[in-house]
């Protein structure tokens, strides 16, 4: 991976992931027109999840936040092999949805997914600036804490 957007991931000392292996009938992501739309991104690291739980909890909102940044890095992951890795052909990040298993008693889910937020800005810059949902849930896949969903619109 070349470019400007590989540039500054190098200089946040990030590497994208491989794009994590879906867990049922889907694909990572799937571009329709000048749009790429990702799955759900769980926090995966080497192929495993750090942490499980409800967040409020069994997991911290801190920890939570971290586990959203790594689900946006992992969402990116899956934006650059549909771009051979091209990143810089990405024109802005469009919206974030990001799904936070909460402890009932939790609402801080927009804290949360400030951590996929935050690294798409320093990553992509202004371009990085997106609309957003954040949604507190009962669960997630595989009892993970996190889950996050970007759509990116690209150039041809």
């Amino acid at each position: 991976m070349t470019g400007r957007i590989a540039a500054r991931l190098a200089e946040l000392g990030l590497e994208l992931p491989q794009v994590a292996a879906p867990v049922a009938a889907y694909v990572p992501a799937v571009r329709t027109g000048n749009l790429i739309h990702t799955s759900g991104q769980l926090p995966f690291v080497g192929g495993e999840l750090p942490v499980t739980g409800k967040v409020g909890a069994a997991v911290s909102a801190e920890t939570a936040q971290e586990l959203a940044a790594t689900c946006a890095l992992n969402a990116v992951a899956a934006v650059a092999a549909l771009l051979d890795g091209d990143l810089d052909r990405v024109v802005r990040i469009v919206k974030v949805v990001g799904f936070v298993a909460s402890d009932p008693t939790f609402t801080g889910q927009p804290g949360v997914i400030n951590g996929a937020s935050t690294l798409l800005g320093e990553i992509f810059g202004d371009a990085g600036v997106h609309a957003r949902s954040a949604v507190g849930v009962a669960v997630l896949p595989l009892d993970s804490p996190v889950e996050v969903e970007i759509v990116a619109e690209i150039t041809d």
